[in-house]
């Protein structure tokens, strides 16, 4: 790197133990060196989570507004100190990120020059016991990260056998799903599942390391994966997130998602690859793209996901399986079904 590119203002700093994910890159891709700032310069930070994304942000130019989002009222609290940092630059918003147009509404808000994603549970929430997100240290089976609706005790608890089973699967990938649902329902048959340790050491002694044991994966990993993302509805939350920036960004506006497994990353590579016109050609199996096809509302400026960098991935272990896409913003309307 060279000393030019070390002096860039917005460059990622630790703040308070916590490292952003890939921070240089998103900032890179939602703020290119190269092209001027539009004169309303309004970004959305969708995940702020401890803010390290908001903040290289705000540092990377004192245009830059930012309008940080999070559904975590514990994430909210952590963000006042933000809040007098860059008094009237910052805006920091409790909800989910799905809500974002009406969030933004509410402040006369409409069209944005960026938004940013970090999809997956936040450092703060795995490493506090209370929350009930990790399998490491022992606390409640809660995993809801704004504290509403079912936990996952109640999951574990109140499913039944099968809809256990096809939460694993489906959404932990995990082939020995039914397996663990049976013992699940067998174990609370004796004593109800409320604790972290509890459940995964129902697990772990269900199926040990079983197929994955190679790649030192903890045999509760996936099961865990799974009920967060059913307890905090997190792939429809995605579905609905990038209709809503697809329709909040102005024309050559940028949007940046940092995903962490491949379910949520599918999901953002088939949207964007639809939204950017890239179809498959017609064939005898499959009809060909009709005539009045919408026109595409993103270009997509790089191919593919961008990769941490090694040296990123030495430093922040979290940083290994993420996947960043960027999309930018054509003048072509919102695509009809995106409502």
């Amino acid at each position: 790197m060279s000393k030019a590119a070390r002096k860039i203002p917005g460059r990622a700093k630790p703040h308070h133990g916590h490292v952003p994910v890939m921070c240089d890159a998103v900032i890179d891709a939602l703020v290119p060196t190269d092209q001027p700032l539009p004169a309303n310069a309004r970004f959305v930070d969708g995940t702020f989570g401890a803010g390290g994304y908001s903040r290289a942000l705000l540092d990377r130019s004192p245009q830059i507004r930012v309008y940080a989002i999070d559904r975590d009222p514990e994430a909210i609290a952590r963000g006042a100190e933000m809040l007098r940092a860059y008094e009237g630059r910052f805006r920091l918003l409790e909800g989910r990120f799905s809500e974002m147009e009406a969030l933004l509404r509410d402040l006369d808000v409409h069209k944005l020059a960026g938004i940013t994603l970090d999809i997956g549970v936040s450092s703060y929430q795995l490493e506090t016991a209370a929350r009930g997100f990790s399998f490491q240290l022992d606390g409640p089976l809660d995993m809801r990260m704004g504290g509403e609706g079912p936990s996952a005790a109640d999951l574990v608890n109140g499913k039944s056998e099968e809809e256990l089973a096809d939460i694993i699967y489906h959404l932990g990938e995990d082939p020995r799903a039914r397996k663990i649902a049976r013992a699940l329902v067998a174990a609370r048959a004796e004593t109800p599942i409320t604790t972290t340790l509890q459940l995964a050491e129902i697990i772990a002694a269900t199926v040990g390391h079983g197929p994955h044991g190679k790649k030192k994966i903890h045999p509760a990993t996936r099961s865990f994966q799974a009920l967060r993302i059913a307890v905090n509805d997190e792939l429809g939350e995605l579905s609905r997130v990038l209709c809503a920036a697809e329709r909040l960004l102005a024309p050559e506006g940028r949007l940046a998602i940092v995903a962490f497994h491949s379910l949520e990353d599918r999901i953002v590579k088939a949207f964007l690859a639809e939204r950017a016109g890239r179809l498959p050609a017609g064939s005898r199996h499959r009809p060909a793209v009709p005539d009045d096809h919408p026109a595409p509302s993103f270009y997509l400026p790089k191919k593919g996901a961008i990769k941490p960098t090694a040296q990123e991935i030495s430093s922040n272990p979290r940083a290994r399986s993420a996947r960043l896409r960027v999309a930018v913003r054509t003048d072509a309307p919102a695509w009809k079904d995106a409502a």
